[in-house]
């Protein structure tokens, strides 16, 4: 194959081509969809690398950009989909977990739909034109705005297909974030699959999703960690040269739990990322807008903070932490072969 094509983008062998997937207007606002193709001079597999999901998780967005610069298509076999700003409303708008203009989490409405609200467009539109096309994926986030986040990334334990869970293992490892939380409950159903990387899953194509950065600031290390990560997966994959590195002692992390905030008021939180806790251990307080408490939210197990939101608004049903139990073995995972 000579010529790639992602939407109204195309590359030629050895070309690396921008450009933008347009979603058109609907019951809603339309938008595009920043993304680059690098198709490299040798065959090979097709890799999507997705970031900004969610407009407040900027270290990803702007590690594809030094991804782009650095990644010399020479030497490259296969092709690498770059998408660069998934949800171009939400970051042009700053909002924190859902797009502006419908109020929907764009990571909970996958597979999409054409004729959908603009979140539901964007996932329809990501899907038909990067998922479909590609043979494995990388969703990479980070923290969101409100919410402090020690590196780790989800493995998809879907039990479909085992040879598509080993390989999503494998990617996981390959990126380089020691913790990994084994993920046992994403949705089956082609249709309602929910998550980008799930959507990939369930279709037959390994994927993993990453979280490095947090508090929507783009630090320097972790833009580096996220660009390592998409580097080291494209030599695991045999499309750059190179050896392939991946977690000698990886920490998995199952069961894991998001807790919620019971109310609606100010967030004290009182932990921070990566501490330990054990059941029953108090991960912040609620209180309303006169300081006067709401509630108390402990962990129901013991376990490693992987995130918690740091800052103080805080609506009843959102996000304010998450538990995940370290161990030192994936069970029945099984060894990991190169």
């Amino acid at each position: 194959m000579n010529l790639y094509s992602v939407g109204s983008v195309s590359a030629r062998r050895g070309e690396k081509v921008s450009g933008f997937i347009d979603v058109p207007d609907g019951v809603d606002p339309g938008t595009s969809i920043p993304i680059t193709i690098a198709a490299g001079a040798q065959d090979g597999p097709v890799l999507a690398l997705v970031a900004g999901t969610h407009g407040s998780e900027p270290s990803p967005i702007v590690a594809l950009q030094r991804v782009r610069a650095e990644l010399d298509t020479t030497l490259l076999a296969g092709t690498v989909i770059l998408v660069h700003v998934a949800n171009l409303p939400s970051f042009q708008r700053r909002t924190i977990y859902r797009g502006p203009h419908d109020w929907k989490n764009l990571n909970r409405v996958y597979p999409g739909r054409a004729d959908g609200t603009a979140s539901e467009r964007i996932a329809h539109a990501i899907t038909t034109a990067v998922i479909d096309l590609c043979d494995c994926l990388v969703d990479m986030h980070s923290g969101d705005g409100n919410e402090a986040l020690r590196p780790y990334a989800y493995w998809n334990k879907l039990g479909l297909d085992d040879a598509v869970d080993q390989r999503a293992r494998e990617m996981a490892l390959a990126f380089g974030l020691d913790h990994i939380v084994i993920d046992r409950g994403r949705p089956r159903d082609p249709a309602a699959t929910l998550y980008c990387s799930n959507t990939a899953h369930v279709r037959g194509k390994p994927a993993v999703t990453t979280e490095a950065g947090g508090l929507g600031v783009p630090t320097e290390d972790m833009i580096a960690l996220n660009v390592r990560g998409a580097f080291r997966v494209m030599r695991h994959l045999g499309m750059l040269p190179g050896p392939r590195e991946y977690v000698e002692r990886p920490v998995w992390l199952e069961p894991s739990v998001v807790l919620t905030s019971p109310g609606t008021g100010t967030w004290y939180p009182a932990v921070a990322p990566d501490a330990r806790v054990v059941e029953g251990d108090l991960l912040g307080t609620l209180t309303d807008y006169f300081g006067s408490p709401l509630a108390e939210v402990r962990s129901p197990l013991g376990g490693l903070v992987t995130y918690v939101v740091a800052s103080p608004a805080m609506g009843e049903g959102e996000p304010v932490a998450m538990v995940a139990t370290p161990r030192t073995t994936a069970e029945d995972a099984g060894p990991f072969m190169e």
